[in-house]
């Protein structure tokens, strides 16, 4: 890292309140005594002196520099010193020319500095009608007035600078501490989950490394801070460091994927997404043969042998044996414009939020065509994503893919999706295990704010293994296929107009008074839950350890570190999954972890307290949708915990993190929720995936059915271990969260009677 010079600060002013530049100064001076002691001078030329204060004219008569007296005498500023050297030079001059006057100075009396130190925390610019009258009063001259307050204005901002920069330099070094500090812990090679010496090739070492790279994102940036505060290169783009541990490393690993050399001309690329949109468009619309009807579970079934011909897929014999394709298509209608839809799915942060279930990293790697503003028809752009399903035991999906969005119609919209092959030179390899042939939607504008979408998803994945508990949902194309899509777009539009709703019934909004609490109390519940979806798939960035609980339960463990990040408790966090699958349906499940009157029965923390529902928020038509904040009294104290309950045809969750009571009450009054400090823990429930049966998810009290099957549930505790980042994870913190897993599951099989489950 280069050494930035810093001999030379600008004269920016940092500081514009003229107190708050004094209250600066005092730390460089002794502003009282030095102003009373000393004397200010005036430097009065002859005719033919040069060097004027004013503009610099050496043939008028008055023209004077007035020196500053706040440093005057003993702690004079070198500017005086400097004047003074001048001064002696000419009088050698003048004693060989004779041809130039010698100067005169004039000090300021102890009276005129108070009276113009008075007038200058008042008003620092003075203009002439002040100037005029403090002269009067002080038997000066405007002009000597006028100097003084210039060259006391310039000697402020020299020291804001001097302390701006000494500031600087502290926090550099303060960094440069650090990432010492972290090189040393990476050579001591210790393991981040159970803190016992290790080798340096383990696992923890990565994890390490990824810290000290988030350290030396922040270093660069404080370095450009500098380099701007000085003044010598122009300010880059924004280099704010990332909150937590996993953020960084998201960014980076999406980011580093793009070399920016096409392999393609940007024609061929039109032309493959203009084939691939008119695939798409058959795909969305045809019948059968292309399409059969599944007989016993209702679901469209691709005929690949048809669909080879009619898209005459090249070495299609040849697809078979080497990948798995997945293909599915599903219609549905989402209550939400077909603007804001089109705009959701062209942002990759939009469209990230849009699905959290499904999407754990998203970016817009390179934009081809930018489209007709307003509304993007005709966009092109690269874009990578890293697919996912809740639990640690489905490998992710890296997809590297071009979009293309086009208008059909005045009322019909069509984005595609397609894997490009030498779309760029040197593509990872790691992103060609899975493909996305064309796939989409067909959004129909319809009336009243809905919209008719057509899903087609087509993937070609190379094969993998998967655990047992999810390879049958996994490899019958429900985890990553069309339905799922479906699902969770409806859910999340249904989520947001409810969200912008001003006349919600009172019974679906209770405990809470105003429509600006009931807004921050729903933003709240969906950040906990976006956290919650990021903290527990099995996601590149994080590292996951296989612990067995003296139980005998499969607990998967894995650490971060949280710098700076308020929307989380700050330090090191841990946190604890475990996926079981249970003879009981996902309907049967959902109702009981997420009533409150039955809360106790499972959960631990309670320790057997009543517990009761203050705040209940709808966000959706189902009565399972909902955001509750519940209170455990007990004779010790009191807690609260918000809960966001979610379900649609495809999967549920129950996530809830207890909240500070102070900082709730202030949410729910309709304050700002952004900065308030969350760490979910919950569950995730999904059919098993035998589809003997309708895989629907439903909060409405029906009829059990026998042969209705089993839950796939994931279960995920995080807690805080420690509130230094620096610290170490220890052997007790994984202990401690892998009983409250096993207790917790024990609990919820006895309470089911599925104790042999």
């Amino acid at each position: 890292m280069g050494v930035v010079d810093m001999t030379n600060p600008p004269t920016k002013d940092f500081f514009a309140s003229p107190a708050l530049s004094l209250s600066l100064a005092g730390i460089f001076r002794d502003a009282g005594a030095t102003a009373e002691a000393s004397a200010s001078m005036e430097l009065e030329e002859g005719d033919e002196g040069s060097g004027g204060g004013g503009g610099g004219s050496g043939n008028k008569k008055d023209d004077t520099v007035e020196i500053s007296s706040e440093n005057s005498g003993p702690a004079r500023s070198r500017s005086e010193d400097d004047l003074l050297d001048h001064d002696e030079d000419e009088d050698d001059d003048a004693d060989k020319t004779k041809k130039k006057k010698r100067k005169k100075y004039h000090r300021h009396t102890a009276d005129q500095i108070r009276e113009m130190e008075a007038l200058f925390k008042e008003s620092p610019h003075p203009d002439e009608k002040q100037r005029q009258k403090l002269s009067k009063q002080l038997g000066l001259a405007p002009r000597q007035v006028k100097f003084w307050f210039q060259n006391r204005r310039t000697q402020i901002k020299a020291i804001q600078e001097r302390h701006e920069n000494s500031l600087l330099k502290q926090e550099l070094e303060k960094l440069r501490d650090e990432n010492k500090a972290m090189r040393e812990t990476i050579n001591k090679a210790c393991c981040l989950n159970c803190g016992m010496a290790t080798t340096a090739k383990d696992g923890s070492t990565m994890a390490e490394e990824q810290q000290l790279r988030i350290e030396n994102a922040k270093l660069k940036a404080e370095v450009e801070k500098l380099r701007t505060v000085i003044g010598k290169y122009p300010s880059g783009a924004s280099t704010t460091g990332s909150c937590s541990a996993g953020n960084d490393q998201e960014n980076r690993s999406s980011l580093d994927y793009h070399t920016g050399i096409f392999g393609l001309e940007k024609s061929r690329i039109m032309e493959i997404v203009n084939q691939a949109m008119e695939e798409l468009q058959k795909m969305a619309t045809a019948g059968e043969p292309l399409w059969v009807k599944s007989v016993e579970t209702g679901r469209e079934i691709l005929n690949y042998d048809e669909y080879v011909k009619v898209f005459s897929v090249e070495n299609a014999s040849h697809v078979r044996p080497k990948r798995l394709i997945e293909a599915s298509r599903v219609t549905g209608v989402v209550f939400l414009d077909l603007p804001w839809l089109v705009q959701s799915f062209m942002d990759a942060n939009q469209w990230k939020e849009m699905f959290p279930c499904i999407i754990s990293k998203a970016a817009t790697i390179d934009v081809i065509y930018h489209g007709e503003a307003p509304n993007r028809n005709g966009a092109v752009q690269l874009m990578f994503a890293e697919l996912q399903m809740l639990t640690p035991l489905v490998p992710t999906r890296d997809v590297y893919f071009v979009r293309y969005c086009k208008k059909l119609s005045v009322e019909e919209w069509a984005i595609v999706d397609v894997s490009i092959d030498k779309v760029e030179e040197n593509i990872d390899t790691s992103l060609v295990k899975c493909r996305k042939r064309p796939s989409g939607c067909i959004i129909q504008d319809k009336s009243n704010g809905h919209c008719k979408v057509i899903w087609v998803e087509h993937l070609e994945c190379q094969k993998s293994s998967v655990h047992t508990l999810y390879r049958t949902i996994v490899s019958s194309g429900l985890a990553f296929g069309a339905r799922h899509w479906m699902a969770t777009l409806q859910h999340q539009c249904e989520r947001l107009v409810f969200f912008m709703a001003t006349n919600v019934p009172t019974k679906d909004s209770t405990g809470v008074a105003t429509l600006a609490g009931r807004k921050s109390i729903l933003k709240l519940a969906q950040r906990m839950t976006w956290s919650f979806c990021h903290a527990i798939g099995a996601s590149s960035y994080r590292t996951w350890n296989k612990v067995t609980s003296k139980t005998g339960e499969d607990i998967r463990v894995s650490s971060r570190k949280n710098l700076n990040d308020p929307g989380e408790p700050l330090g090191v966090i841990l946190c604890a999954v475990s996926s079981i699958w249970l003879p009981v349906s996902p309907t049967i499940l959902f109702d009981f972890l997420r009533d409150e009157s039955r809360r106790t029965e499972w959960d631990i923390m309670s320790t057997g307290s009543p517990v009761q529902s203050v705040v209940n928020l709808a966000k959706g038509k189902d009565r399972g949708n909902a955001v509750t904040i519940q209170t455990m009294k007990s004779k010790e104290n009191s807690m609260w915990v918000l809960q966001d309950s979610c379900t649609n045809t495809f999967e549920s969750m129950v996530v809830f993190a207890p909240v500070d009571i102070t900082g709730i009450q202030s949410v729910i009054t309709g304050c700002d929720s952004s900065n308030t400090a969350i760490l979910p823990s919950g569950f995730s429930i999904l059919p098993d995936g035998l589809e003997s049966r309708p895989l629907v998810i439903t909060s409405r009290h029906e009829k059990s059915n026998d042969n209705e099957g089993g839950s796939l549930l994931t279960i995920a505790f995080q807690i805080q271990t420690n509130s230094s980042p620096t610290a170490k994870l220890t052997m007790e913190s994984v202990e401690s969260v892998t009983t409250i897993i096993s207790c917790t599951l024990h609990n919820i099989r006895t309470s089911l009677e599925c104790e042999d489950g």
